[in-house]
């Protein structure tokens, strides 16, 4: 798969799991691919949940590997850096 094709897996991955996040006045992004690890930005609500962990690994890096099965993490990125 190439790069372009994984990142639209990817996004469309995002956009699933969207409304989820949105219901509870949350969002993401998406900030990188590299070496088969997505970086995402958390957004709203999500960025001061208590349980913004656990919806990245149980909902999020779930959903995204469901669509790309070779992407082997997804990890949250400080909104500052």
């Amino acid at each position: 798969m190439q790069a372009s094709e994984i990142e639209s897996k990817v996004l469309e991955a995002l956009d699933e799991i969207r409304p989820f996040l949105a219901s509870d006045g949350g969002d993401i992004s998406l900030v990188s691919i590299e070496n088969n690890v997505v970086k995402v930005q958390l957004h709203g609500a999500c960025v001061g949940c208590s349980v913004n962990q656990m919806t990245l690994k149980s909902g999020v890096e779930m959903t995204v590997k469901k669509h790309v099965p070779s992407i082997e993490q997804v990890i949250s990125v400080d909104p500052s850096t």
